[in-house]
């Protein structure tokens, strides 16, 4: 099975594609405050508009529920989108029906941005109906959203089924998160350290387990850190912790050490007693957290512990905050891991929100080999799960 590219699409004179992307981006008072995904979608949007008739893109925007919803509006978006691209953008105020079969019908060099797919509980449903409504107007099919990419959602899944071999192709976002995460699941340059944070293990359960069977360190941080120390017999005061999943913790330990693989769990840790208004932040070993503070970052130990083994990293693959770091005192280990990145000279990928905006954050993101705009997405792929918007399409070669 193989994704087809840009490069494969017939027929792109006059041609009327939908283009999905993910455009899912914030918006306060009118105005875009991010243009980082809008910047991601420029050259499919630019390769598209040289090519082929009308491009109409769709995206979702924030939590829509299934009815028209004027704060998820995508107008704001369409501005910004013009903006950034250089020409017009005509925004149509559905994402199905008379009118977007009107505007598909326009001429040729167009870009157009259909309303909130989510305006439609069809969308999520990954109802077939809505998906031949979205599909009717037109004659090809981009996906570009690989953010979206583990969603099974009308928009890229039921709809990229219905556009024929040659008439469907990944965008080149798309493209290039696909063929980065797969290098680091199929094929990873040795020794290969992977970097797991963020806040619970129960929601990277699967990513551990199969980065397992590839790793040879597995660097463990941020509040699932505290679920792995509770394992250990370790006291972890007023932490963040999950001890439903202690057992889970102790598994990974077992396996880890049975094939010989070095898991890194902090050997210190930053404690406060109040994440907004601490006052007291101390050092202390991670096994002796005092029972009336916390732990919300690496400590400096643990910093440079991850920065040497960083160093010698062929591969390198990071998902999740080493601490609070939504909280600017306690980001020093979050920041910390991401300069390290950016000074490794093996192949450096990183996906997730919290992980992405740090390594936007130090500065650094143009060192690394791939930053994911897909943190579920990537972590899907990397845990070998489906991910319906490449099966959609996916042909046989």
């Amino acid at each position: 099975m193989s994704v087809p590219r840009l490069e494969d699409l017939a027929g792109l004179d006059g041609a009327r594609i939908l283009l999905r992307l993910d455009l899912n981006v914030p918006v306060a008072g009118g105005e875009v405050r991010d243009q980082t995904r809008i910047t991601a979608a420029l050259p499919t949007v630019r390769w598209l508009l040289d090519r082929a008739g009308v491009v109409a893109a769709c995206s979702h925007l924030g939590k829509a529920a299934g009815t028209p919803d004027p704060a998820y509006s995508l107008r704001p978006v369409a501005a910004a989108l013009e903006r950034a691209l250089g020409r017009p953008v005509r925004f149509v105020e559905d994402c199905v029906g008379p009118p977007v079969a009107e505007a598909a019908a326009g001429a040729g060099g167009e870009l157009i941005l259909l309303e909130n797919l989510r305006f439609h509980a069809g969308e999520k449903a990954n109802d077939a109906a809505f998906a031949r409504e979205l599909a009717a107007p037109f004659s090809h099919y981009v996906n570009d959203a690989f953010g979206t990419a583990h969603r099974a959602h009308a928009s890229v899944a039921a709809a990229a089924g219905l556009f024929p071999p040659g008439r469907r192709a990944a965008g080149r976002l798309m493209e290039a998160e696909i063929a980065a995460l797969r290098r680091v699941v199929d094929d990873p340059d040795q020794p290969f350290v992977a970097v797991v944070g963020g806040a619970k293990i129960s929601t990277k359960t699967a990513p551990l387990e199969a980065l397992l069977g590839k790793v040879r360190t597995l660097i463990i941080g941020g509040g699932m850190a505290n679920t792995f120390l509770l394992a250990e017999g370790h006291e972890v005061g007023r932490s963040l912790v999950e001890e439903a999943m202690a057992e889970t913790a102790r598994d990974v330990i077992a396996r880890a050490r049975e094939r010989g693989i070095e898991l890194l769990l902090p050997e210190d840790l930053v404690v406060a007693d109040d994440l907004d208004h601490p006052s007291r932040v101390e050092v202390v070993p991670a096994n002796r957290i005092p029972a009336d503070l916390m732990a919300v970052d690496l400590g400096p130990a643990a910093r440079e512990r991850c920065k040497q083994v960083l160093a010698s990293a062929r591969t390198v693959f990071w998902n999740g905050p080493m601490g609070v770091f939504e909280r600017a005192p306690f980001a020093a280990g979050t920041l910390a891991v991401a300069r390290a990145m950016a000074d490794c000279d093996g192949f450096t990928v990183v996906g997730g929100g919290e992980s992405v905006m740090a390594v936007h954050r130090a500065g650094v993101a143009d060192r690394l080999s791939h930053v994911s705009t897909g943190g579920g997405a990537s972590l899907q792929l990397v845990a070998g799960g489906p991910l319906p918007a490449v099966e959609a399409l996916e042909v046989s070669r």
